[in-house]
């Protein structure tokens, strides 16, 4: 006897913008079901998980959530004519919503390292506290919250100030207040230290146990135990549908291969990169808001053609680290750090440090005006602006489409932002990172998000790169088989302490 449907679509089709995303789609949740959902970028995981959510419309066919109803015999439902299915349905995204204590939506770029503009924002307490207004169906309340996202620790610290990592955990903790009857995941382990996944499979396995049913995009390397059916998506179809133990049948017996064949050549034949004897040097490094500390006596040196990885838990610091060299902690001015052979603070502009790094973070694509075209949003990389706020140059053009096509999204060129797939505004901030051929390019987190042909073709570009040029390179990953081979020096952090420091 086949297990209650829960949510169900049959011939349907979703689109977005008079695009068609899906046609033709069939897909149906039962109860006691996990789904995940893989795929190349761009195969559709994030619009389907959308339109489970009603985020995107379902049109023809036909759909039904079956759920809704029964929910409402069992459960004590708010008499609200406009509490509807959707507000049983939370949906983690890429990119969180948070606002300001105005509740509008201004944070910026460089806010986290400014503390009196982070004053703005909310703490974690009072973003918990606002959804704790739900009715705790699932059991989830703020105290159990609290303690399974192991959010203790983060209470009082303002949302913008937030890691990578902790802000993944804050968000399924706010999701999870809402006591929804489906959770939906978009890439939940992007940013995440290998100590916090293994943590989040065992989240996942007491958010099911609960009650909630999980829908979730990842890659097919990283599916949870907790799973039980898997759902392969290709081109806006489901490819294959299948269970956890026929999935890992088929995967035993697959041999993936491929070539990446790089246009690298194209692009570097058409600049060239400034070359300087010393790239950065920081001495007894240190960063603190009150009386929390975030770096404490960092000694670092780079010179050039030196490839450095930085690795560390969420929150070790090593974004702030970086935002010391990239100039957007003003903390940087109180500390002795000499960049490209001058000391900081010595009159040079923002401006002047900015030309020479290309950069590229989760925060930067969290941040970045989704109104901007892919093309718009690579020349803006000449200018180091978040955006491009001054007139297209004709001349750019042939430079502008030899990166893009380095990178696999030259046909992208005219497309917004939003318009486009997360993994194509990725590799678009990639392509501005590297736009202007500087001595020092600094990749956080650059595959985060991407599939595993677009991680390899980023680490073969990346070695290419790094074999042809005296470029000095930061490379930061949670994931050891994402680090390009030319990568040969490392730097681990701890609580904001330098705990390893190799040359090799």
């Amino acid at each position: 006897m086949e297990s209650t449907v829960l949510f169900k679509i049959e011939k349907g089709c979703i689109q977005y913008q008079n695009k068609r995303l899906f046609q033709e789609l069939d897909f149906t949740i039962r109860q006691g079901e996990t789904w995940a959902l893989t795929g190349d970028s761009g195969s559709g995981k994030t619009s389907l998980l959308k339109a489970i959510a009603g985020h995107l419309p379902i049109t023809g066919g036909k759909w039904e959530a079956p759920f809704f109803e029964s929910f409402k015999m069992t459960r004590n439902i708010p008499e609200d004519p406009l509490f509807s299915w959707r507000n049983l349905v939370a949906f983690i995204d890429a990119r969180h919503r948070f606002t300001n204590l105005s509740h509008t939506p201004t944070f910026y770029y460089q806010q986290r390292y400014n503390s009196c503009d982070a004053e703005d924002a909310p703490t974690v307490s009072e973003m918990l506290n606002q959804e704790a207004s739900h009715p705790d169906w699932f059991g989830w309340t703020v105290e159990n919250v609290i303690a399974v996202c192991r959010l203790e620790k983060l209470l009082d610290k303002q949302v913008i100030l937030l890691s990578n990592g902790e802000t993944r955990r804050l968000l399924i903790g706010l999701a999870l207040l809402k006591n929804p009857v489906f959770l939906l995941m978009d890439n939940p382990t992007a940013g995440l230290d290998r100590l916090t996944r293994m943590e989040f499979e065992q989240l996942l396995a007491q958010i099911i146990a609960s009650g909630i049913h999980v829908v979730l995009s990842l890659s097919h390397h990283e599916l949870p135990a907790s799973i039980t059916h898997i759902a392969q998506l290709k081109n806006g179809r489901i490819q294959a549908i299948s269970t956890w133990e026929q999935y890992q049948e088929v995967m035993e017996k697959k041999q993936t291969a491929g070539s990446h064949q790089l246009l690298l050549d194209d692009w570097l034949r058409l600049g060239h990169f400034a070359e300087f004897d010393e790239i950065v040097e920081i001495q007894n490094g240190c960063v603190q808001y009150g009386n929390r500390i975030i770096l404490d006596n960092i000694n670092w040196k780079i010179a050039k053609g030196e490839r450095w990885s930085i690795r560390g838990h969420n929150g070790a610091g090593k974004s702030t680290l970086i935002s010391l060299i990239t100039g957007d902690n003003p903390q940087a001015y109180a500390n002795n750090i000499k960049l490209f052979g001058r000391k900081r603070g010595s009159g040079e502009s923002i401006w002047e440090i900015k030309k020479k790094i290309g950069f590229v973070s989760p925060e930067l694509f969290q941040y970045f005006p989704q109104e901007t075209t892919v093309a718009q949003a690579i020349e803006s990389g000449f200018y180091d602006t978040i955006g491009l706020y001054r007139a297209p140059v004709v001349e750019n053009e042939p430079l502008l489409l030899a990166v893009m096509n380095a990178l696999g999204i030259g046909d992208y060129a005219k497309y917004r932002l939003q318009e486009v797939a997360t993994s194509v505004q990725r590799l678009t901030l990639i392509a501005r990172a590297l736009v202007k051929y500087p001595p020092l390019l600094i990749l956080d987190e650059p595959c985060q998000g991407l599939d595993p042909n677009q991680t390899e073709r980023i680490k073969c570009l990346v070695d290419e790169l790094c074999r042809q040029t005296h470029i000095s390179l930061i490379y930061v990953s949670h994931y050891a088989d994402e680090i390009p081979a030319s990568v040969n020096r490392e730097l681990v952090l701890e609580k904001g302490k330098l705990v390893t420091f190799q040359n090799s």
